[in-house]
Order: structure tokens, then C-alpha cells, then sequence
């Protein structure tokens, strides 16, 4: 087997410690050196002073958690770094050490047998820590949210029966009112606001309930919880805007897309890059993003048609973005999820949109222009002979016999 590079080396990273082989070809010899190093930096200076001293080129290493992100930071300054999937490198069973992960990498890497991940610029990394985290506040707010909601009804106020947000400027005073140990559901009923649609009566009902000294507590609990969870997410949101700038101009692009807001654009971008260079089409990001069935086929029969695993950050964004594109009237995105939601259903359709929305934001990235919408006529537009043989038919099964006749220009 032709050999690619002839100076590299393969990399086992553990927590504690890298264990790094040389592989070195010099006409039909082949040599190899392992050695073992600490992760901590003084370490990782080491690693890559013996790498640069073995004229090493190339290094591959597996992505094993968030202990490669180190090794990576030291070395990708000096090295062409080649970040593998540990599913795809995998070794034969019953052959599992250091040394060998080690030396097996090294070989596959040589031979130009290692798919590279991708792992985007510094900027781009920085940004997609920054919503990740976001993320996770705002899932962990949602969640505190939702105690809220229980505890409220253990006390058997119905509050959110009667308000469409039990957190807004009615609902937060009445719970503000309800923790200081006011009781009188008239009382209560008189801190919602004049734009609060339930009536008075019905206001009094929903905020007649029992509510104990454990209810009082874990309330304010809660709320104590959501506000300082705000703040973090208004902290990252600051630190958001002063890293924005090389991104700005491509989440401006993003954003002319149905159902893509400026929080959306942000999170992707921090997860596919700026760069669509990487990625040899549209399809390939599609399938990298994991929103494209998988092949998984055996003697002619097709056994299962279960999404890719990809990113899941990216895919629950894309996700939530189609949802709302479907509500964008007049659009092609909504006249998309329609006609297949009647044949495959809502979540096929909906992941179906998503897969278009990246797509088409591939383009957009791509060649730095605007969205531009094909209209919600487009598929009548392109099969309009299909939809006429299916009327037809449908017709000719109801008992109707009918000529076709072209109408006058």
C-alpha cells in the first residue's frame, strides 16, 4: 500500500497521559519509536519538541472527550493535525493497549487512511463554547421553570389555567406576593395586569389553592434560580457581542432565512464555521450535520432509515428553525413542510425543512448572498403534469370520466 507521509506519528491522549509513536519510512524500512508523556503543559512541550526533533509532518489523534482540545492547542502550530473518530479507527478486538491505539494510528495515518474531523478555527471554537453554554442555561432555566409549575400546582393554584406566561409582569407579582405570605386570592387577582385576557372571576378561582410555608420556600427557591441564571445568560450574550465581529456579516446572511432568528444564526455559525470550503458540497454538510438518513442496507433490502449521527447542537437548532419557518406564510419552506407532511408526517417533514434550511444556508455562506425564496407555488410550478395525472386518477376512482381540454392563452 502506497505510503503518504513518511514522517508521522499517532497519538493515544488519556487524561494523565499521551502516548506517542513515531513511524518513520526510509526507502522500504520502516522504523517506530514510542514514547510517553504527561498532559500537563510542560509535557505537552515535550511531546512536541520530540515530534519537531523526529521531522515528524503529519499527527493523528482520537477525539477522547475533551483531552485531545490540549494536545491540539500545543501542537497546531507546528503540525498538520488530524483530529479521527474513534469509530472509524477502531482496532481489531482483543488487541487493545497504549502502545498498539498508539502505533495503529500512526499506521493508518501513513497510509492516508484516516477520515479528519472537522475542527474549526480558534474564533469559531471560542464562539460555539460561548452558545453552548448559553444553551445549556437556558435549558437549565426552562427546567427551574417548570418546578415552578409543580409546586404551584401542589398547592392547587392554577395559575398557569389562566395566564399565558406564568413568569411575566402579572404572574411574577403574584408569586412575589404569594412568597411574602399573601393568601387572598382577590388580592392576588388585583396584581394582573389590565391586558391579562382571563377575567376577574376567573382569575380569583384559578388563585384559590393551599399553599403551605414548603410551597412559599421552594418558590422563591425557583425564582431566585431563574434570576440568577438570567444574568449568566445576559453576561454570555455581552461576551457574545465583543467576539461577533469577524461573524457579523455572515449571521446578517443567515438571518434573511424563514425561521432563523439572530440567536439561531449565532449558534450555527459557532457550529458549521464561516468557512464552506471544507465541505465538498451542500450534501456533504447535510450529511456531516447528520439531518439526511443513513444507508443501512443488506441483500437488497433497506433495514433502517434512522437519522445520521451528527452534531446535536446544530441539529436541534436547524429543528427549531424549521418549525418556525413552517409558520412563515407565503414561503417555500412552509409549502414544503405541507406536501410531505401528508405523506411521511410531521417529524419527517419538519426534519426534511431543516435539511433545506442548511442547504440552502450552505449557498449563502458559500457565494455570500442573501436567502431567496422560490415561492410557495414552486412544486405546482414543476409538476403541474403530475398533479393533473393525480387528479385524474383520483377522479377516474370516483366513477368520473373526464377530458382534458388546454385552457385558451
Amino acid at each position: 500500500m502506497e505510503v503518504l507521509y513518511k514522517r508521522c506519528a499517532g497519538l493515544d491522549v488519556h487524561k494523565d497521559t499521551v502516548v506517542a509513536c513515531v513511524r518513520i519510512t526510509r526507502s522500504r524500512r520502516v522504523t517506530r519509536e514510542v514514547r510517553s508523556f504527561a498532559t500537563t503543559t510542560s509535557g505537552l512541550l515535550g511531546l512536541a519538541a520530540w515530534l519537531a526533533e523526529q521531522r515528524c509532518t503529519h499527527v493523528a489523534m482520537e477525539a477522547t472527550g475533551v483531552y485531545w482540545k490540549p494536545v491540539w492547542h500545543v501542537l497546531e502550530e507546528q503540525f498538520a493535525l488530524i483530529l479521527a473518530n474513534p469509530a472509524h479507527v477502531k482496532n481489531m478486538p482483543g488487541r487493545k493497549t497504549d502502545v498498539n491505539d498508539a502505533t495503529w494510528l500512526a499506521e493508518l495515518l501513513a497510509h492516508g487512511l484516516i477520515r479528519a474531523s472537522f475542527v474549526p478555527e480558534r474564533a469559531t471554537q471560542e464562539l460555539r463554547w460561548l452558545m453552548r453554554t448559553r444553551k445549556q442555561l437556558v435549558r437549565e432555566q426552562v427546567s427551574h421553570v417548570q418546578r415552578v409549575q409543580k409546586v404551584l400546582e401542589d398547592a392547587n393554584i392554577k395559575l398557569d389555567s389562566v395566564l399565558s406566561d406564568v413568569l411575566g409582569a402579572s404572574g411574577r407579582a403574584m408569586l412575589e406576593a404569594l412568597i411574602k405570605g399573601e393568601g387572598d386570592p382577590a388580592v392576588l387577582a388585583g396584581l394582573a395586569h389590565r391586558r391579562v385576557k382571563a377575567d376577574r372571576q376567573r382569575l380569583i378561582e384559578a388563585l384559590r389553592g393551599h399553599v403551605r410555608p414548603h410551597h412559599r420556600f421552594f418558590l422563591d427557591l425557583h425564582l431566585r434560580q431563574i434570576d440568577s441564571l438570567d444574568q449568566a445568560i445576559a453576561a454570555i450574550d455581552r461576551q457574545v457581542e465583543e467576539q461577533l465581529a469577524p461573524f457579523r456579516a455572515a449571521i446578517e446572511l443567515l438571518k434573511s432565512t424563514p425561521g432563523v432568528s439572530d440567536i439561531s444564526a449565532r449558534a450555527i455559525i459557532a457550529e458549521i464555521g464561516t468557512d464552506m470550503g471544507r465541505f465538498a458540497d451542500a450534501g456533504h454538510l447535510v450529511s456531516w450535520a447528520g439531518m439526511c438518513a443513513r444507508n443501512d442496507e443488506s441483500a437488497g433490502k433497506r433495514r433502517s432509515t434512522r437519522l445520521r449521527k451528527g452534531d446535536p447542537w446544530l441539529k436541534t437548532v436547524l429543528v427549531q428553525c424549521a418549525w418556525a419557518a413552517t409558520h412563515a406564510k407565503h414561503t417555500y419552506l412552509q409549502a414544503q413542510y405541507y406536501r410531505l407532511r401528508a405523506r411521511r408526517g410531521t417529524k419527517k417533514a419538519l426534519v426534511a425543512v431543516a435539511a433545506s434550511i442548511l442547504t440552502a444556508i450552505y449557498h449563502m455562506l458559500r457565494d455570500g448572498t442573501f436567502y431567496h425564496d422560490l415561492g410557495p407555488d414552486y412544486f405546482q410550478r414543476g409538476d403541474s403534469r403530475k398533479i393533473a395525472k393525480r387528479l385524474l386518477t383520483r377522479l377516474h376512482d370516483l366513477g368520473y370520466e373526464v377530458e382534458l381540454k388546454a385552457a385558451p392563452a
